[in-house]
């Protein structure tokens, strides 16, 4: 018999600032790193303010990870050192491999009213994959196959497999999903997940049941972490309810993290930085 999974914690977002004075509100950091593994951080960009968003994220370095942004609304400029640059805008993605290291930056605009709504998701690399060559993946919006059920429930499909839909970003090592789906009122979504890989679902709009008691909801701004099994059920509340779901192969490595750059090893991570400042952080090129 199939096992439901069960919701293992729920944790509501945090305020802080990042990059040149960007306020945002951070899902998980670097203090739940064995709950969330693969994943890393998760940052909630969301705004309406153009001063807390416009200073952006200048160039900075990263090894060792993938970084995955998804944008609702507004524009993202970016720019790497692999000669990458380029726009974001509503429903698009952008999907970078960091691998041996790349030097980047992600300009915030927003829309013409002044907002800006995006997500940042950090994903690690296994120790066999830290130093591989950087990749860059710009993924736009009418490349997302988005599916309709019976219900009314609607799928945008990123990464990973719903029926025969599959998602653009493919090739991934820790054998991603990513979903974002929305749940009309009443209804309800039932998906299978793979046993043994770590499962989330983070709410970015309305509320709903996220286990099979239906005891508590999870709103707008929380996470929810499940337990290991072969499927989740998530039925929405009184109103709509939209979420990311995000599923991936847990590591189970050592973890030395510092700012941008994450390693296995303190060693690792000391040797990123003395490259960086001595310029020699780059090792593939254009």
């Amino acid at each position: 018999m199939e096992k439901q999974r069960a919701i293992r914690t729920v944790i509501g977002s945090k305020p802080t600032i990042e990059g040149a004075g960007v306020h945002l509100n951070r899902v998980f950091g670097n203090n739940e790193t064995a709950l969330f593994d693969p994943f890393l951080l998760l940052d909630d960009f969301r705004s309406a303010t153009p001063a807390h968003y416009l200073a952006g994220f200048p160039w900075h370095p990263h090894r060792g990870i993938e970084t995955i942004t998804y944008v609702l609304r507004g524009e993202v400029e970016h720019g790497d050192s692999m000669g990458n640059e380029g726009v974001i805008s509503s429903g698009d993605m952008q999907w970078m491999t960091a691998g041996s290291g790349i030097i980047h930056q992600e300009m915030p605009q927003g829309d013409p009213q002044g907002r800006m709504e995006g997500f940042q998701l950090w994903a690690n690399l296994p120790r066999s994959h830290k130093m591989m060559a950087p990749r860059y993946r710009d993924i736009k919006r009418a490349q997302v196959p988005e599916v309709g059920l019976e219900n009314g429930v609607s799928v945008k499909v990123i990464a990973g497999k719903l029926y025969d839909r599959e998602g653009p970003a493919r090739g991934i090592v820790i054998e991603p999903e990513y979903l974002d789906v929305t749940v009309p009122a009443g209804a309800e979504f039932r998906h299978p997940t793979k046993p043994g890989h770590t499962v989330f679902a983070y709410v970015i709009e309305g509320r709903g049941s996220f286990d099979a008691q239906k005891e508590r909801l999870v709103a707008n701004g929380s996470v929810c972490l499940y337990e290991d099994g072969q499927f989740i059920s998530v039925s929405s509340a009184g109103e709509p309810l939209r979420f990311l779901l995000v599923s991936g192969r847990p590591l189970r490595e050592p973890v030395a993290w510092y700012g941008p750059i994450v390693m296995n090893t303190e060693e690792e991570l000391r040797l990123a930085f003395e490259e960086y400042q001595s310029g020699t952080f780059i090792k593939h090129k254009v």
